[in-house]
């Protein structure tokens, strides 16, 4: 398989309301996270880090230009790989330990890191046998209700457990807008991860479904908008029966 150069890797699109898409094109869509760069007046914040396998900070200047907080929505290996690189990381204390100890069993690289969710291969000398998440602890650790304040826009954090036990969305009022995570987005939702609940994924769910949301910024998958998030929601809901 051919191999990425660095500065090949990374992808951005802005995608409106000072928020910048960044991902990795050369993993296969399913696995491929989405990196969402929001500006703020004081500070900026970045919603996730990718695998982690090129440096974000080097090849991407977007997110060192200003005072960021990078913010883990969960600790998949594919959310928080370059967490290590920024000094304000926030995630929920839940997924805490994690965060500050990870491991390829607790953030998944176990069963999903594999050259096979490539369609290139990161530089040299990157293996996907001996692939880590490096290790970012927590500067401030956020529970529901609390905010992230950018100076002239300000998000709320809403716990949303199921897909893992520490996911978080973020929900800024103001604008109706919602990054999501991986408790919802336009595609396959995975809800059998070894540290997911059927019954919080659905306390979850029924939680979004009542925000006035105007567009989603998913953890994978294309954004869409708020009725298309309210179609999702009830459709997984009427097909749990719940």
């Amino acid at each position: 398989m051919n191999r990425i150069p660095a500065r090949e890797w990374y992808r951005l699109r802005r995608v409106g309301d000072d928020i910048t898409w960044i991902d990795e094109p050369h993993i296969h869509e399913f696995y491929r996270c989405n990196i969402w760069h929001v500006r703020g007046r004081d500070r900026d914040m970045l919603v996730d880090s990718g695998m982690g396998v090129v440096s974000l900070r080097e090849w991407v200047p977007l997110v060192s230009e200003r005072p960021l907080d990078a913010v883990a929505s969960h600790t998949h290996f594919d959310h928080i790989g370059c967490h290590h690189e920024f000094d304000c990381r926030l995630c929920h204390p839940a997924e805490a330990e994690i965060l500050a100890a990870p491991s390829r069993a607790s953030t998944l690289a176990d069963p999903y890191v594999t050259d096979e969710i490539f369609t290139a291969l990161p530089p040299q000398p990157y293996l996907s046998t001996t692939y880590a998440v490096r290790s970012a602890p927590a500067t401030r650790l956020i529970a529901d209700g609390e905010r992230i304040d950018l100076g002239d826009r300000s998000f709320e954090v809403i716990h949303t457990p199921g897909h893992s036990p520490g996911g978080i969305a973020l929900w800024e009022a103001a604008t109706g807008i919602l990054i999501s995570g991986d408790i919802v987005y336009d595609g396959p939702l995975i809800e059998d991860t070894y540290h997911s609940d059927p019954a919080d994924y659905i306390a979850s769910m029924r939680r979004l479904l009542e925000l006035p949301v105007r567009v989603v910024h998913g953890g994978h998958f294309p954004s869409f908008s708020g009725e298309r998030l309210r179609a999702i929601i009830r459709d997984w809901l009427a097909a749990k029966d719940a």
